[in-house]
């Protein structure tokens, strides 16, 4: 009997050993480890890949931001604010009612399939928007110039990111709204161009939210 409880107690102070180590080990170092290398190689990432303007947190690289006029009396989809560059059609094209302006911590696609009445109606209709919203007197964009990620959302619905082509067609009219040369306006994209990682991976792609506090600076000097 003895013997029982002396080995019991014995098993019961080895676990208790065993799970106070595993605690310190797992709970304590290697979270401070794993913190500290992160902040020390990749503080940047490790903060949310957060960007700053004026000193203040604006945004996050990783997360598209919308750029619209307030709404009006009566809408329910708000209008783009023309004077920016604009970014990929949030969670889906048209109007939403869970993410229409990147507000809320949620994302996802219109999971509806290619021939689905519904996204071919969106498709061709923002496609429209995007040839008018971006021919100006003296550039007139044609349908063929329109690339694919202006007329349909990220599979997140919250892509940071808008092609070279798509940003070139609209550098015309963010120079017309804002009274700027072209070629200005253009020097701003080529400069925010990033090619493909590694050399391979991905496409090149032009972050919207770094682009527009780019050409807000510019607009201030101008």
């Amino acid at each position: 009997m003895n013997n029982s409880v002396s080995s019991t107690a014995r098993l019961l102070w080895a676990g208790l050993r065993a799970l106070l180590v595993l605690t310190v080990v797992c709970g304590v170092i290697y979270p401070l480890a794993v913190t500290g290398i992160a902040q020390g190689l990749f503080s940047g990432q490790a903060n949310g890949s957060e960007i700053k303007a004026d000193g203040k947190v604006v945004g996050s690289s990783l997360i598209g931001q919308a750029y619209n006029l307030p709404l009006k009396k009566g809408q329910e989809t708000p209008e783009p604010d023309l004077k920016w560059f604009q970014g990929r059609p949030q969670n889906g094209l048209g109007t939403n009612s869970v993410n229409t302006r990147y507000s809320l911590i949620l994302s996802g696609a219109t999971n509806r399939s290619g021939d689905n009445a519904d996204l071919i109606k969106w498709v061709k209709d923002a496609k429209g928007a995007v040839i008018k919203d971006n021919s100006v007197p003296g550039y007139t964009v044609k349908p063929s110039e329109v690339p694919a990620e202006a007329v349909t959302s990220s599979g997140s619905g919250l892509d940071p990111d808008i092609s070279p082509d798509y940003a070139d067609i609209q550098v015309h009219r963010i120079a017309a709204k804002n009274n700027l040369p072209v070629a200005q306006v253009q020097k701003l994209v080529d400069e925010h161009t990033d090619g493909r990682t590694l050399g391979f991976i991905g496409e090149p792609r032009v972050n919207v939210l770094e682009l527009n506090i780019a050409l807000k600076e510019l607009a201030a000097k101008n």
